[in-house]
């Protein structure tokens, strides 16, 4: 009984693919390539391509009989929120938020960096230990992180992705201060909330309430650029000219300029179309689509910091939020 017990609370996701060195994906789609062009059509060729997929498929079955263990979290009954249940949040709100956590960020700036490995390892603890606060299962996975991974060419506007089959994560560009959110947020695929919105959430609620400063900082980081985000659009120059009317220490101020740079000719058109594909892939998924990483997310902690019926606690919220929770009937 007692072995039984440990199983239900204690569970850990292999991810062998992570410790390989070279992305599984890179290797599944790149070994067929070689193959053919160091070995033709011969059947050794056939066999390299054969032992390359065998062997990711490998990976991700044993991960998958390992997730199959994991109790995830009823976002609606914890938060009070989820992807169709959402309260939108009221403009003059957003703009009353983003002053407060200019604010907040401001007075509380830590500018040290801690090297990506050990970050990594001290964000997956926190990540744990807030999903276990509320599954009561405690679920263990890999901590590695690649620097670099091909899909960075496909979708050269993302920061980071997971492999949802193998939990192979790589970060693909240094994200300053930020780099913590990103990490927490790729790291919440892998221990099995393959939708964008809930890695978003539980990401951002890991970090606020973990008591690190960096880490609480990189949250809320997060939180005013999703809401500098909506207020701005995809337009660039709309979101600089918001930038420059904030109070907002330059170091900081720097960092957004960097997560939006300016782009040729060629790689406008080109980023746009792989924006329409990867919102496609999204809304195919059951998700509502590329907003879910600023609209969805910053109208879910709204909804879930005012809401009468979550089960949880905001953690750290009375230290830039200021509306109550109200007594309308749950959303």
């Amino acid at each position: 009984m007692a072995e039984s017990g440990k199983r239900r609370d204690d569970i850990t996701i292999s991810n062998q693919a992570t410790y390989w060195p070279v992305a599984p994906l890179d290797i599944v789609v790149s070994a067929p390539i070689v193959a053919r062009l160091l070995l033709g059509t011969s059947p050794i060729g056939r066999v390299v391509q054969g032992v390359a997929l065998g062997a990711y498929l490998g990976c991700t079955l044993r991960d998958w009989g390992d997730r199959r263990g994991i109790r995830k979290i009823a976002f609606r009954e914890e938060f009070g929120a989820d992807l169709h249940h959402m309260v939108p949040m009221p403009r003059e709100l957003r703009e009353a938020e983003i002053r407060a956590l200019v604010q907040s960020l401001n007075d509380e700036l830590v500018l040290e960096r801690v090297p990506r490995r050990e970050l990594a390892v001290e964000v997956d603890r926190h990540l744990t230990r807030y999903i276990a606060g509320i599954t009561g299962q405690r679920v263990h996975t890999s901590t590695r992180v690649r620097d670099h991974a091909l899909v960075g060419l496909v979708f050269p506007f993302a920061l980071g992705a997971c492999d949802v089959l193998s939990g192979d994560v790589a970060i693909f560009r240094d994200t300053g201060l930020l780099e913590a959110h990103v990490i927490a947020h790729e790291f919440s695929h892998r221990k099995g909330y393959w939708k964008e919105l809930h890695a978003q959430v539980l990401a951002y609620l890991a970090l606020v309430s973990s008591g690190e400063p960096a880490l609480r900082q990189s949250a809320l980081l997060e939180r005013l650029h999703r809401d500098l985000r909506v207020l701005a659009g995809d337009d660039r120059a709309v979101f600089e000219r918001l930038l420059t009317l904030l109070p907002l220490r330059p170091e900081l101020r720097s960092l957004f300029l960097q997560l939006r740079p300016s782009l040729n000719a060629i790689e406008r058109p080109v980023e746009a179309g792989m924006r329409r594909l990867y919102d496609l892939r999204m809304r195919v998924t059951g998700q509502t689509g590329i907003s879910d990483y600023d609209l969805g997310f910053t109208n879910f902690l709204y909804t879930f910091e005012t809401s009468p019926t979550a089960r949880q606690t905001p953690p750290g919220a009375g230290a830039f939020t200021y509306y109550p929770r109200r007594r309308a009937e749950r959303p």
